[in-house]
């Protein structure tokens, strides 16, 4: 019998029914987005965890609450999903893109400490692929600076740094539940904090503003908005609440968060096991003392008479998935290249702004670790054997 699990089990099922049950009347849904939120948080050891409508509203939210507006600048790195430049942008600061450590991927602290200003008020550090940056230096920094560090762990659950979890070690954390994450609920976030003021206010943020909501407490109670007179609004707020229906799904995946993170990092085994012998296709580096949770198992090709394209048809043809090469880097996205997004930006998004990224990102290949079934597991390991073997 082969080897498998299920991507979502049958408590999912049972907790949607229960959500579904209650015919969306609050008192009845079994209070899902609560349970979510301090099942999450026990998970990281944290004292607040606050659920939102997806992991890019959770930077949104988060950077807000800390005080990040017009006028600021915020250090992220150009080698990951956009969402984390948008959210940047989305609370009306400027981008300012630092480049990545040659080896390790990862936002460099040294670039870091080059694009400082006096006008950065924040730094977004991503645990690319499911590896966190070396963070000890940027907590340096920061504490230097007074600078808010916002963790973007959108692609790494239950990964650590010298001994401690990935999600703690800023003043605050972000993960997204998009579909093709370590735990997922098609859609949702998470953003996670030990400051209750930064909590609070994320919240609020998040719920449109209300009085009611805070650190804790992601619903108002019926007495209080029955009452003509109650001043529902104390501040501005968007509406970025998880829909009962994906906290239902969120909490099942939470509490099997470590078997699914197993998964992951057995089938980036069987790939590392694979590449025995090739010193040509250069796997992330994982210092000592940090631990990898492969979001995706991550490759730099390193020979100029193979293309990225002629290895992808080639793993195809030995059976292997297609897989994806990294993101275009965001500065050089449309949506970026060329622009300046306030009078004070002087960062040109422009080819050679971040030299080691650029030089990285069209080598990189990004093996999936979705498979969650040992024997697509071992032939995808096989599918890349075998193309190694063929390009020697």
């Amino acid at each position: 019998m082969n080897e498998r699990i299920d991507r979502i089990s049958g408590r999912a099922y049972q907790y949607v029914c229960e959500v579904l049950g209650s015919e969306f009347q609050g008192s009845k849904s079994g209070g899902m987005m609560k349970r979510l939120e301090q099942t999450f948080a026990a998970k990281f050891g944290v004292q607040y965890a606050i659920s939102f409508i997806n992991g890019t509203a959770t930077l949104h939210a988060a950077l807000a609450a800390a005080g990040v507006g017009p006028g600021d600048e915020v250090i992220v790195p150009p080698l990951t999903m956009a969402s984390t430049a948008f959210a940047v942008l989305h609370a009306g600061a400027v981008p300012v893109f630092a480049d990545i450590d040659p080896e390790m991927w990862t936002l460099s602290p040294e670039s870091v400490t080059e694009r400082l200003t006096e006008r950065t008020k924040a730094i977004i550090p991503v645990a690319i692929y499911g590896l966190s940056p070396d963070m000890d230096p940027i907590m340096d920094l920061a504490a230097e600076r007074n600078l808010f560090v916002l963790e973007d762990d959108a692609q790494c659950f239950l990964g650590t740094y010298k001994g401690r979890l990935v999600g703690t070690l800023g003043h605050a954390a972000s993960f997204s539940f998009q579909s093709s994450k370590h735990m997922t609920s098609g859609e949702g976030g998470m953003v996670i904090t030990n400051d209750p003021a930064l909590a609070n206010r994320t919240r609020r943020f998040g719920s449109l503003g209300y009085a009611a909501v805070g650190a804790g407490e992601g619903k108002i109670s019926k007495a209080d908005i029955q009452d003509p007179g109650y001043a529902r609004h104390v501040e501005v707020g968007w509406n970025y609440r998880m829909p009962e229906l994906c906290a239902a799904v969120a909490l099942e995946q939470t509490e099997r968060l470590e078997e699914l993170v197993f998964w992951r990092q057995r089938q980036a085994g069987l790939y590392r096991e694979a590449l025995s012998g090739c010193d040509w296709l250069i796997p992330q580096k994982v210092p000592a003392g940090y631990g990898h949770t492969y979001w995706t198992f991550v490759v730099k090709l390193n020979r100029d008479d193979i293309t990225w394209h002629d290895f992808r048809r080639k793993f195809l043809e030995f059976g292997g998935e297609p897989f994806y090469g990294a993101w275009r880097l965001n500065h050089l996205e449309p949506a970026f290249r060329g622009r300046k997004f306030a009078a004070y930006q002087k960062q040109d998004y422009e080819p050679g702004l971040c030299p080691v990224a650029e030089t990285i990102q069209p080598r990189l290949i990004q093996f999936t670790t979705n498979a969650y079934d040992l024997a697509v597991m071992e032939a995808q390991a096989e599918a890349l054997a075998k193309t190694v073997r063929h390009f020697r």
